[in-house]
């Protein structure tokens, strides 16, 4: 017998921010990622908490990601996994941590389904005892490395209810009787894909569509909190940036230093 399931967005939605940015800080410190090229991701990461993104954008960042992972061995994306999670656990909201218990104590299983790399989804939603995740797949090669290509849908808007069909036929879920949980509009086709959406700190265009369909609306993030992260964030992404430089430019001691010491 089909059942209900309740299906929950990452960035901005269970998470505070993006998953992609601890993603890129980590990436930094492997030479994956230029600082160049974090200081211009921190710094759209910061209009993205405060506006939110756009379509365009999205696009833009993911054709940019395919293209710095590209020939990079996956082995090497995997090992930093274990980095990723630690930076993203502390951001996981409790609000939404207790809503998936909710759901799971009512005999709902739950799952992630976001636009991030499959591999972040994957283990964020093992790690918080999560019935799966969902995620964007990128396509190996025969050698073991990123070829710069789609392994599947760009799970992002309507990518995200084809993941979510998909899901819900192999697990056999009703969509109607489902939970969609997300914060922006470009969720939208995600949200109307089940019998119960719900808006999570969503954008104004979302708010207003949520307050037009009488759809249930969480608010636990305020201003204050919203402008304190962007600033930490700010913060956080000058001193990576500073401490590579430092790295790169540090000087080995002496031998004979080094021998003494």
């Amino acid at each position: 017998m089909s059942r209900g399931a309740a299906f929950f967005d990452l960035d901005k939605t269970l998470i505070a921010g993006s998953s992609g940015m601890q993603f890129a800080r980590v990436a930094t410190r492997q030479g994956i990622v230029s600082r160049r090229q974090l200081a211009s991701w921190g710094f759209e990461h910061l209009r993205y908490r405060l506006r939110g993104t756009t379509d365009e954008r999205t696009a833009e960042v993911l054709r940019v990601a395919r293209d710095l992972i590209s020939g990079v061995p996956a082995k090497t994306i995997e090992r930093m996994g274990p980095e990723v999670m630690a930076a993203i656990l502390p951001r996981v909201y409790p609000q939404m941590l207790a809503e998936v218990h909710a759901h799971q104590d009512a005999g709902r299983p739950t799952f992630i389904v976001s636009a991030a790399g499959n591999d972040v989804v994957e283990s964020l939603a093992a790690v918080l005892g999560m019935e799966g995740g969902i995620g964007t797949r990128y396509e190996v090669d025969s050698e073991g490395n990123f070829s710069g290509r789609l392994d599947g849908p760009f799970v992002y808007g309507p990518g995200k209810v084809e993941a979510m069909a998909a899901c819900a036929g192999r697990h056999q879920i009703d969509l109607a009787d489902s939970y969609a949980y997300s914060d922006s509009l470009s969720d939208l086709p995600m949200l109307r894909a089940v019998g119960h959406p719900v808006a999570v700190n969503p954008d104004p265009p979302l708010a207003a569509i949520a307050r037009e369909e009488g759809w249930q609306t969480m608010r636990f993030e305020r201003l204050g909190r919203r402008l304190a992260a962007v600033a930490f964030t700010l913060l956080a992404t000058l001193a990576g940036i500073g401490a590579s430089r430092v790295a790169a430019h540090r000087k080995p001691a002496p031998s004979r230093l080094r021998i003494r010491s």
